[in-house]
C-alpha cells in the first residue's frame, strides 16, 4: 500500500527449535493452511476473470493489484453490447426469481400432515410467510442481490452473506453482495459450494472494535503501536461440519503464532454462494460472458478500428511534394486556411481510404447479435406488443421457462432454498415467526416467482382444458370430476393465499349444514297489552 500504510506478511519463520504449539494455535495454522490451498486454487481462475469484468463489467472490483475505488475503468472498451446485456440479464434474474415487493415464496403443509392437521395450520404457515416476506421487503435485499447477480452473470459465482441486523433496524436481515476478490470458496463433503474463505487487512483498532474483549499477540501489539496504519491480514472461515456449520476467524500476526479471534456455529450458513451452471470436475461456476468472451472481443476491437477509419475519414490523408516551399509541420486543415504552394507544383492530395464503413458494420451487426443472444437479451426482452393473446403470453413464459431452466434449478438449490431456511431460523430465533421446521415433510417451500409459476400456470391450462373436453362429454362425464378438489388444486397452482381457500373439512360442514333442514322455531310468546298511564285508563 501506498504512504504510511503497510501490511504485515503473512510469511513463516524459517524453522527452528520445534516448540510445543497450543491447541488453538495449531488449529488456526490449519485453517490458514486450508485457505492458502484454496487459494493456490482459485489462482488459475483470476485472469479470466478479470477479463470479463474488462469485456462486460468494468466497475467490478479487480483481481489485479493497484486498484482503486474511483478508478476510470472504461478507457479500452468501445462497444457497450456485452455490459448492457448483463445488466438486463441481471436485472431478469432479480425480476423472474425474487421480484421486490411481491411474494416469491409460500410455506405449504408438508406431505406427512393429516387433512385434518394441513387444515389446522396452513393459516399460520401463510402468516408466518408474510412475516418474511415482509422483512424481506424492508431490507436491502433488492439491492444487493442485483450486485450479485451482476457476479453471476458475468464470472458465473457469486457470493451473498445474510446477517441479523441488530435491534431497533427496519428488518431483522441485512445483506452484503460480497466481491469475488475477497471470498475464496471450496465445496465441502457432500459436494455444495458451502466452504467460505474472506480475508481482509485489518487495523489494530479495527479488529479491536470488530472483535471486542480479544487478547492479541504481543508481537502484533507491539507492531500495532510503532505504526497505527500497519495492517493485518484477517482470515473469516466458515465450514460445514456435521449438520451445522463453524464459523472461525483467525489472525495471522506474520512471523508469530496465527491467534483465534472468534469461534462459533450457525445452524445454515451465513455465506450463500452460488453458480450459474459447473463443468465436471470444477469448484466454481461459469458465466454466459464466457461463452461470448470472443464475440465481445471481436466487437470491441472492430468498434475500435471503425472509429480510427472515421477519424481518417473525417480529417483525411494528405500527401505534398517536398518541393521545400510548403511546409508540412505548419498546415492546419481548419476552413479558411489559405496553404501556399510553389507554382506548378501538385500542393496537398487527398489520399483515398481503403476502408469500407459498409462491411465493418455488417461483421459488427453479426457479433452484437451473438452477444445479445448469448446474454438472452433478446429473447427475455419486456412484452412490447400490447396486442399479445393469452396463448402468446404462456407460450413466451414457457419459452422462458426453458432457457433458464437449468439456471433456475441450480439456483433453486444453491441460492433460494438455503437464503429462505437462513432467514426462518434468524426470525424464529427472534420470536417473529412460530417455531416451525422448513424440511420437507411437515412444512414445505413454495417457490411462486414468475419463473417458478411458469411450468404451475402450463399444468393448470392443461387442467383446464381437461375439464372443457369432459364437459363437452355430458353429465355422466361430469360426474368423475372432483370439483372441489380441482379448485383447491387450481388455487394451488396459481399462487392463491391460503386463508382464501376453504378447507375440505370445512367444505363438507358446510354441505351437510346446508343439507339439514333448520331446526323448528319456538312458539313465541303473546305479546302483553300495553301499560297506559293512570289519567289515560280514567278520563
Amino acid at each position: 500500500m501506498s504512504g504510511s500504510q503497510t501490511t504485515a506478511h503473512a510469511t513463516r519463520a524459517a524453522p527452528g527449535p520445534v516448540r510445543a504449539r497450543s491447541p488453538d494455535a495449531g488449529k488456526a495454522a490449519a485453517l490458514l493452511d486450508r485457505f492458502a490451498q484454496a487459494s493456490r486454487r482459485r489462482a488459475g481462475w483470476e485472469s479470466h476473470w478479470q477479463d470479463c469484468y474488462d469485456c462486460a463489467l468494468p466497475n467490478g472490483q479487480p483481481f489485479r493489484a493497484g486498484g482503486t475505488p474511483g478508478d476510470r475503468r472504461v478507457d479500452r472498451l468501445f462497444d457497450g453490447t456485452a455490459p448492457d446485456g448483463v445488466e438486463q440479464l441481471a436485472a431478469s434474474l432479480l425480476a423472474q426469481l425474487t421480484p421486490p415487493w411481491s411474494r416469491w415464496f409460500g410455506f405449504v403443509p408438508g406431505p406427512e400432515l393429516t387433512d385434518v392437521e394441513r387444515d389446522r395450520i396452513a393459516p399460520m404457515l401463510d402468516r408466518a410467510a408474510t412475516v418474511v416476506q415482509a422483512h424481506f421487503d424492508r431490507s436491502n435485499y433488492a439491492v444487493e442481490a442485483h450486485q450479485a447477480f451482476l457476479d453471476l452473470v458475468t464470472v458465473g459465482t457469486a457470493s451473498l452473506l445474510l446477517e441479523e441486523a441488530p435491534p431497533g433496524e427496519p428488518s431483522g436481515l441485512r445483506f452484503t453482495a460480497v466481491p469475488l476478490a475477497d471470498a475464496v470458496l471450496d465445496e465441502g463433503p457432500q459436494g455444495r459450494l458451502d466452504i467460505t474463505f474472506r480475508r481482509a487487512d485489518l487495523t489494530v483498532p479495527q479488529i479491536r472494535h470488530r472483535f471486542p474483549g480479544v487478547t492479541l499477540p504481543a508481537a502484533v501489539m507491539r507492531a500495532g503501536a510503532q505504526e497505527p496504519d500497519t495492517r493485518f491480514p484477517v482470515v473469516e472461515a466458515v465450514e460445514p461440519d456435521g449438520v451445522s456449520y463453524r464459523w472461525t476467524v483467525v489472525l495471522d500476526g506474520g512471523e508469530g503464532e496465527p491467534a483465534i479471534l472468534a469461534d462459533g456455529r450457525f445452524a445454515q450458513s451465513p455465506f450463500l454462494n452460488f453458480r450459474w451452471l459447473k463443468a465436471s470436475g470444477e469448484v466454481y461456476g461459469r458465466s454466459p460472458v464466457m461463452k461470448a468472451l470472443p464475440d465481445i472481443r471481436t466487437a470491441n476491437k472492430v468498434v475500435e478500428l471503425v472509429l480510427k477509419n472515421a477519424s481518417i475519414a473525417v480529417t483525411g490523408i494528405w500527401q505534398a511534394d517536398d518541393d521545400g516551399v510548403l511546409n508540412p509541420a505548419a498546415i492546419r486543415l481548419v476552413p479558411g486556411t489559405i496553404i501556399p504552394k510553389a507554382v506548378g507544383s501538385q500542393g496537398l492530395t487527398p489520399l483515398a481510404n481503403p476502408g469500407r464503413f459498409d462491411v465493418s458494420q455488417l461483421v459488427l451487426d453479426d457479433l452484437r447479435a451473438r452477444i445479445r443472444h448469448a446474454l438472452l437479451a433478446d429473447r427475455l426482452a419486456p412484452l412490447n406488443d400490447a396486442r399479445m393473446t393469452a396463448t402468446e403470453v404462456m407460450e413466451r413464459a414457457a419459452e422462458m421457462a426453458r432457457l433458464l431452466g437449468a439456471t433456475y434449478g441450480r439456483l433453486q438449490a444453491e441460492l433460494l432454498t438455503p437464503l429462505l431456511l437462513r432467514a426462518v431460523a434468524i426470525l424464529r430465533r427472534r420470536g417473529e415467526i412460530p417455531d416451525i421446521a422448513v424440511d420437507g415433510r411437515l412444512v414445505e417451500l413454495q417457490y411462486r416467482s414468475p419463473l417458478a409459476q411458469a411450468q404451475a400456470q402450463r399444468d393448470a391450462q392443461a387442467t383446464l382444458h381437461w375439464l372443457e373436453s369432459v364437459r363437452g362429454l355430458g353429465p355422466e362425464a361430469l360426474g368423475v370430476v372432483d370439483a372441489a378438489a380441482t379448485a383447491r388444486w387450481l388455487g394451488e397452482a396459481f399462487g392463491v393465499p391460503g386463508r382464501l381457500i376453504r378447507s375440505a373439512a370445512a367444505a363438507a360442514d358446510a354441505d351437510q349444514a346446508k343439507a339439514e333442514p333448520p331446526p323448528p322455531s319456538a312458539p313465541s310468546p303473546p305479546i302483553p297489552p300495553p301499560v297506559l298511564p293512570e289519567e289515560v285508563i280514567h278520563g
